[in-house]
């Protein structure tokens, strides 16, 4: 969820009071009452193409290119950032978050500067993407621009290496990567950060449906065919599936990057590693960065640990990691 959500604690004081008991509970973290053990830590160093631009390519420039991405029936706005030079160019997926007012595109074109093409999407219903929005829905989506990019002849029009794709995702859209990646190991990587553990708040919807439906409710901008309360009963039909919880032990092979602030998922993030490493998860990396949910005021931190990342993983799923950090 984006900042202004009143799961915050600053938000919860201005929250009705059944909400403000529900976003100091999350907030307190009583779904994790432990300190999880980190995981190995990647680097904060500013690399070159957060602050630099690269050399202009004449022959082969960076350029924009608009996708409509088939799902459901329907075709999802999409954009590709495709990077400078021949190719192919390697690919970062980026989820946003619910409702997504939060993009993240400084950090996609960081990414770009850095050799990768960056795809973003609106989920269906979402931000004029046709149909309407659904959370089982956004996992569908994401399995579909993945076949997008796969196919031959997008791979071929965008300069694309199909196997060196990335994802990440921010708040929701963590959830949604983090999904994703334990069902498709075909990726190179994963990267979430301050992502929202959307089972844990189906959980907490079987306990006080009205609570979480408000709390949908102050979260569905340009969402489209849903309420506050359709919202809470799909995550409430869902939540023991959808959990973080269920979640972990699936993502002990995956190459993944956990990125967490000081923020109402905070306590998530904290359970998520320690679950992958209770299951024998190796190829985790994490890191703590005090900031709010949106990373506010460490917006150069959040790009700098992303490109770092994304520098150690292999020229193929099939290759190991550098150990560079």
């Amino acid at each position: 969820m984006n900042t202004g959500s009143i799961n915050d604690r600053n938000a919860a004081a201005r929250a009705p009071k059944n909400l403000r008991r529900l976003a100091l509970l999350l907030a307190a973290g009583m779904a994790c009452p432990f300190a999880a053990p980190l995981a190995q830590t990647v680097s904060q160093a500013t690399p070159r193409a957060v602050t630099q631009d690269p050399p202009r390519d004449t022959k082969f420039p960076a350029r924009l290119e608009v996708l409509r991405i088939p799902s459901g029936g329907v075709e999802i706005n999409g954009v590709a950032m495709v990077a400078s030079g021949a190719g192919p160019h390697p690919v970062f997926v980026l989820f946003h978050g619910l409702p997504g007012n939060e993009k993240n595109l400084d950090l996609a074109q960081a990414v770009r500067r850095a050799g990768w093409t960056v795809v973003t999407l609106n989920y269906r219903g979402s931000w004029g993407s046709p149909g309407e929005f659904r959370f089982a829905q956004n996992l569908e989506d994401a399995h579909a621009a993945l076949a997008f990019l796969r196919d031959p002849g997008n791979t071929r029009r965008l300069g694309i290496d199909p196997a060196r794709i990335a994802i990440g995702g921010h708040s929701m859209g963590g959830w949604v990567a983090a999904q994703t990646a334990a069902t498709d190991r075909n990726l190179l990587g994963t990267v979430i950060f301050s992502a929202g553990d959307m089972g844990g708040i189906g959980v907490h919807a079987r306990a006080d449906l009205a609570a979480i439906g408000a709390l949908m409710d102050d979260n569905r901008e340009s969402l489209a065919g849903v309420s506050g309360r359709s919202m809470a009963e799909e995550l409430a039909a869902n939540g023991p599936q959808w959990s973080f919880a269920t979640l972990a032990p699936k993502l002990a092979a995956t190459r993944l990057l956990v990125l967490y602030s000081d923020d109402f998922a905070k306590a998530d993030s904290e359970s998520l590693i320690a679950g992958i490493k209770a299951g024998g998860g190796k190829s985790l990396r994490s890191a703590h960065v005090p900031t709010d949910h949106s990373w506010s005021d460490r917006r150069i931190a959040l790009s700098s640990l992303v490109i770092n990342w994304l520098n150690t993983l292999p020229k193929s799923r099939l290759e190991p990691a550098t150990t560079r950090q």
